[in-house]
């Protein structure tokens, strides 16, 4: 009988929850105000941390910009005061564990406690599985995935004393769908999207609704990391459109930020699809961009 209960509850619960859903498509959307909130972004001297940093300044939220490149992040850091922001800026390694928590440390005596955590650093290595070397595999994961767990581990505590804060994962639609000669950064974005939903259903079992979380998943964004990509299915997106979409989901409490936003729809169809099909479909999207590669080699063992 209390099976049946349960069962019940939970049919009503989702019922409910495509109601609640239903609704706020005709109510408009009250963004929280960040005016005083304390961000730290990593990656903050290029691309869309760059381009984050300069939005969050532009709302008042007092800025701490972590990136390896000490010109970049000082570069951000000027653009953001001239906004008129507070701004603090540390020269972090984010493929090194101790320089994290060392930078974590300083953050708190000298700014105080972060609210909204914004893990953005990333690297690429565009090339094929052979071509890849050993250190360059550790690297990304070190930088796209692991710091996520260092970062988190050393401001979450607390943002749950206060049961407030915002952590936000910038993965990719990479985290969706296998990519040749990206295995390494699929897999590292492929694992950031499973960290930000575990970490989701981790703060709502322990009842810490106040800390909220974030994923961005953009297709290529022009930040010159990668070099002359393109696809069939999105453009070439501005650094400057992705930190505006991304602090608007932020400032919303959406989950996942999906940019184009028919990524999504796309991934569901390709679940549905056959092998020889879906094999089809991943050509027709004509993913493109420059790689280093042994494919002509490996095709020739052959």
């Amino acid at each position: 009988m209390k099976i049946v209960l349960e069962i019940l509850v939970l049919l009503l619960t989702i019922l409910y929850s495509y109601l609640e859903s239903l609704v706020k498509l005709f109510i408009p959307v009250t963004r929280k105000s960040v005016s005083g909130e304390t961000v730290l972004i990593t990656g903050a001297g290029h691309g869309i941390g760059h381009n984050t940093a300069k939005v969050f300044a532009k709302l008042q939220s007092v800025l701490v910009l972590w990136d390896i490149n000490k010109k970049g992040v000082e570069e951000t850091a000027a653009e953001c005061r001239k906004l008129g922001a507070k701004v603090y800026t540390y020269v972090v390694d984010c493929s090194k564990r101790e320089e994290i928590k060392t930078a974590a440390v300083k953050v708190k005596q000298e700014v105080g406690e972060v609210t909204i955590l914004v893990n953005n650093a990333g690297v690429i290595f565009p090339a094929d599985l052979l071509s890849l070397e050993d250190h360059q595999i550790e690297k990304i994961f070190e930088v796209n995935i692991l710091a996520h767990f260092w970062t988190t581990r050393a401001f979450l505590p607390a943002m749950i004393k206060r049961n407030h804060g915002h952590i936000v994962t910038v993965a990719s639609s990479a985290a969706f769908v296998g990519v040749p000669r990206m295995i390494d950064y699929c897999s590292t974005k492929f694992a950031a999207l499973g960290y930000h939903k575990a970490l989701t259903a981790e703060l709502s079992a322990f009842g810490l609704n106040g800390i909220k979380t974030t994923c961005l998943c953009p297709a290529f964004v022009d930040t010159g990391f990668v070099k002359n990509a393109s696809t069939r299915f999105a453009p070439l997106l501005a650094q400057e459109d992705v930190a505006k979409k991304l602090v608007d989901g932020i400032l919303i409490d959406k989950k996942l930020v999906c940019i184009p936003p028919h990524i999504p729809i796309i991934i569901l169809i390709q679940m549905m699809l056959p092998e020889r099909a879906l094999s089809a479909l991943n050509q027709f999207s004509a993913i493109q961009f420059d790689a280093k590669t042994r494919s002509r080699s490996i095709e020739k063992d052959k």
